[in-house]
């Protein structure tokens, strides 16, 4: 595994394995590897030749300063993680790499809302930083294939917004949830958990599961009160638990009405803020 602080030197290595006719894929991440990155590597292998992880800790999509000091940084067991699974390129830029002074961003397009509900409204910003900085990781790697996993929902569905209306010509595919034995959605930030709290925590995917057994017999209300009644008791701070169109990613009121249903979840566990998803109705979609 080649690893490179340059955009320079990272993209004579992408052009060389272009020359020898390689299909490139991407994965974009924040550091802090666990099994859950890994399995988007092992996904990307099956589509490309060329493997290329990048790890920068994007401070535009931070609102919380607090949040951004406290992430965790494992740069040497990241490397040593990615070079057993078999990773051909590692980009590690500083801040001033990825954001020169000269630099500015030109993205401008209608995100239609998807940005203002959910994470959005509780991390005002962060979709703005979170694309902004994707465009610009596309823009150096150019890759064929882009590689995400699907515990950040919302996350690649505004990606998969961006690559659709820019008219990207790279293919989106998403990794499943990688999941802790009892459940819990593996994160960087589980680290950071109290015992206390990381014996709670597998609580919220057993939530997500229950609402799925009520979709259709029981209203949507009745299903979101319960489901955040119940993470509430347990010592968990729900910010939101909705309900949403998958496509769309508004609330919905009548199940029937819709084919791709996902419920989706941010609590707080403790002083670490956890996400989460689960289809409800339907399989994943790519628009």
């Amino acid at each position: 595994m080649k690893s490179y602080k340059t955009i320079l030197g990272l993209q004579k290595s992408i052009d060389k394995a272009k020359k020898s006719g390689h299909k490139i894929a991407f994965i974009p991440t924040m550091g802090a590897l666990h099994s859950g990155h890994l399995s988007l590597v092992k996904v990307a292998q099956n589509y490309a030749d060329t493997i290329i992880v990048s790890i920068f800790v994007n401070p535009s999509q931070f609102n919380n300063l607090e949040d951004l000091k406290k992430y965790p940084k494992t740069l040497s067991a990241d490397k040593q993680m990615l070079q057993s699974i078999g990773c051909d390129l590692l980009f590690v830029p500083e801040v001033n790499e990825i954001y020169p002074k000269q630099w500015h961003s030109e993205l401008n397009i209608d995100l239609e809302d998807k940005d203002k509900v959910m994470e959005g409204e509780f991390r005002p910003g962060h979709f703005k930083g979170m694309l902004e900085v994707v465009k610009r990781l596309l823009d150096i790697t150019e890759p064929d294939i882009l590689v995400m996993g699907q515990k950040d929902f919302q996350q690649f569905s505004l990606v998969a917004h961006m690559i659709k209306v820019l008219k990207l010509p790279l293919k989106l595919i998403i990794g499943p949830t990688l999941r802790e034995i009892d459940g819990l959605a593996m994160s960087s930030r589980n680290v950071r958990l109290t015992p206390e709290m990381r014996h709670i925590a597998p609580a919220i995917y057993k939530t997500l599961n229950k609402a799925k057994t009520m979709v259709g017999l029981e209203s949507i209300d009745h299903i979101v009160t319960t489901c955040k009644v119940e993470l509430d008791k347990l010592g968990l701070q729900t910010e939101y638990l909705e309900i949403v169109d998958g496509n769309t990613l508004k609330p919905i009121e009548n199940p029937a009405n819709h084919y791709y249903i996902v419920a989706c979840v941010a609590t707080w566990a403790g002083k670490v803020r956890l996400i989460d998803n689960l289809i409800l109705k339907g399989e994943l979609q790519m628009n």
